[in-house]
């Protein structure tokens, strides 16, 4: 079993003070902003202003009101008390096209793109240019993939979005943004999909708009990356804001500490689990033309197995395959040594398979449900009388029972998924399962948007789960989070299983040479890490 030692947080390199705007007023000013939601104060009394060409981040665990604040900048929201300065001069804005047109533009977190419409339709909606009366069509198109060429975007303006895959779509959510040459521009949790290469393209579109005196407010989960870009930082916990200091004077394990109002010992907990060598599920040869090929892994008890690989590599699309949601070509399954055929999901699911989508809004989550409504719907039939009808109290004890578990932050059971925060949606998700009692759960990036204190939550419910006998297949484009929480790690490059590699014996550079198609460790040192 690997080390879960604690990480290395030290202070994050010094850097010279940007050129930040001196102006007799910031760019942006809120004061004692205070929002409810019904009983529940959202946000309590909360002070914030931005600098023209600053990069300010806003830092707070899910359901500290980070949204919130945002939603009230952006339009979206009013706020019931508490006053809004744009260039020094006081504003209300009643919608989002209210602040769009004061020069405020917002890049969601929760993709806010229409699915049958093509890029650049998106990037232009209720904007579009016209000619002789119709809408410019080669217009749009030639800006829309000038802004995306600006940003690295391989994708056809042309592009249907819901062809497109998740980090595809987030590029385009923020291609549409910045085709507002907006003022200020909010960014909730941008790079939450991205690679690497995305990320640093996308900071270098950042610096470039600083210098041209925008304002950016950043949200942002990976505190290391704020390093790279942010100017201040202030932290919201309970509503309330905590600290504004400058980034470069601050240290990553205060602003934790401030967030979650206690230190973290580790990142991620000591393992409780004991994996042993019985085969819980076995795949063998899964193959779907053109996407993944010859796939071949075992699943044990007890265990944590990694799927690492770079995007596009097929580890989505396995997954999918084995739960019922895609076809496959080719290839076995088999649980407990009977073969599972799963021709849908609901085969998959009556055989104890549970996935959990990177995408919860489309696939994981009745968004306009209440909450208890999204945790029973899965397995009604455990509540359910013999004439058919749901056993209400029943059904609300389960919906209660998950919360408390998991630390759902939520005013009601009865409250809709929709007005969660991210990182509560993606506890609904993994309470829906749960209460379904699966067996083997593939968890498709379960932390992307999540804080630092949830993530330790979820990462101690995959170790408690794994060591309840459940085998947990553990998704994720960050090698830390691989490295931290595994046992195994299947390692994918062009939709094939490079190597599965012990995680205790190897190391992310390892992982990224078999997840680049680079053989040389391969060569080097013949069977290491083997399966």
């Amino acid at each position: 079993m690997q080390s879960h030692a604690a990480p290395n947080m030290e202070r994050p390199p010094q850097r010279k003070s940007p050129a930040v705007s001196r102006a007799p007023h910031p760019l942006l000013r809120l004061r004692g902003i205070i929002k409810r939601f019904q009983s529940v104060a959202a946000l309590q009394d909360v002070d914030f202003d931005l600098n023209s060409g600053e990069v300010h981040a806003v830092c707070g665990e899910n359901g500290a009101g980070k949204s919130t604040l945002m939603k009230i900048i952006s339009g979206e929201l009013q706020p019931d008390a508490g006053q809004i300065f744009l260039h020094g001069a006081s504003t209300q804005f009643r919608s989002t096209r209210d602040a769009q047109h004061a020069g405020i533009a917002m890049i969601h977190q929760e993709l806010n793109l229409v699915p049958h419409l093509s890029v650049a339709e998106n990037m232009f909606l209720a904007r579009e240019p016209h000619r002789f009366g119709f809408i410019d069509r080669k217009r749009i198109n030639v800006d829309a993939l000038r802004r995306l060429q600006r940003l690295g975007v391989d994708v056809e303006p042309s592009a249907i979005v819901r062809a497109l895959s998740v980090a595809q779509r987030q590029m385009v959510e923020i291609a549409k943004a910045l085709s507002l040459d907006a003022a200020v521009l909010i960014m909730d949790e941008p790079t939450s999909s991205l690679t690497q290469s995305e990320t640093t393209t996308l900071f270098n579109v950042v610096k470039e708009l600083k210098r041209a005196g925008v304002g950016i407010v950043y949200i942002s989960h990976r505190l290391n990356e704020l390093a790279d870009i942010a100017d201040r930082v202030t932290v919201l916990r309970d509503g309330r804001r905590v600290s504004t200091a400058n980034f470069a004077e601050t240290q990553i394990d205060d602003i934790v500490v401030q967030m979650v109002g206690r230190a973290l010992d580790a990142k991620y907990p000591p393992p409780t689990r004991v994996p042993n060598e019985q085969a819980l599920m076995q795949v063998s040869g899964l193959t779907r033309a053109g996407v993944f090929h010859d796939v071949s892994f075992d699943l044990r008890h007890g265990e944590i197995l990694g799927f690492a690989g770079l995007v596009g590599a097929g580890r989505t699309e396995v997954a999918r395959a084995i739960f019922g949601a895609d076809p496959a070509d080719a290839g076995t399954i088999r649980i407990h040594g009977e073969p599972l055929q799963a021709r849908s999901p609901r085969d998959a699911i009556r055989r104890g398979v549970a996935y959990l989508s990177e995408d919860r809004k489309a696939h994981g989550l009745a968004i306009d449900m209440a909450v208890v409504h999204n945790v029973s719907i899965a397995n009604l039939a455990a509540l359910s009388t013999r004439s058919g009808f749901i056993r209400l109290r029943d059904e609300e004890s389960a919906a209660r029972r998950y919360i408390d578990l998991l630390g759902i932050r939520t005013p009601s059971v009865r409250q809709l998924v929709r007005l969660l925060s991210g990182g509560n949606q993606q506890k609904v998700v993994v309470a829906k399962w749960l209460f379904r009692e699966s067996r083997i759960l593939f968890f498709d990036e379960p932390t992307r948007g999540i804080d630092v204190g949830a993530k330790y939550a979820i990462y101690r419910l995959l170790d408690e789960l794994a060591a309840r006998g459940i085998g947990v297949v553990l998704i994720s484009s960050e090698l830390p989070e691989i490295l931290g929480m595994t046992d195994r790690v299947a390692v994918f490059h062009g939709g094939c299983i490079t190597r599965v590699l012990e995680t205790r014996r190897t190391s992310q550079q390892e992982i990224m040479h078999f997840a680049s198609g680079t053989h040389s460790f391969a060569e080097a040192r013949p069977g290491h890490g083997e399966h």
